[in-house]
């Protein structure tokens, strides 16, 4: 579900405003021209993917970034990254090897 919370623009955006600071669902609202229950939605799906917290203060849903789901994502980005890398290495090598 993490990766699936950044496919959309609008949620990475919304991700990137949030760790800036926290916000509420209105101020989250305020620069896209959707409705609020997009919008909602959108935060509703982060949430899912355990990238932003909701709490509630006073009357108003305050947003939250967790930047421990972002560092486990990194993390395994990093090991398919690494494997990659490896595989690239080693192709770069047998080719390398070829031409003499």
């Amino acid at each position: 579900m993490i990766f699936k919370s950044f496919a959309d623009s609008t949620r990475r955006d919304i991700l990137k405003r949030v760790y800036k600071a926290d916000l509420t669902i209105t101020e989250i609202a305020r620069p896209y021209d959707m409705s609020f229950a997009a919008i909602a939605k959108h935060v509703a799906v982060l949430e899912k993917g355990r990238l932003v917290c909701k709490q509630r203060r006073g009357k108003e849903q305050v947003i939250s970034a967790n930047p421990k789901t972002m560092t486990l994502a990194a993390a395994h980005l990093h090991g398919y990254a690494r494997a990659w890398q490896q595989r690239y290495d080693k192709l770069e090598s047998l080719l390398n090897t070829k031409g003499d």
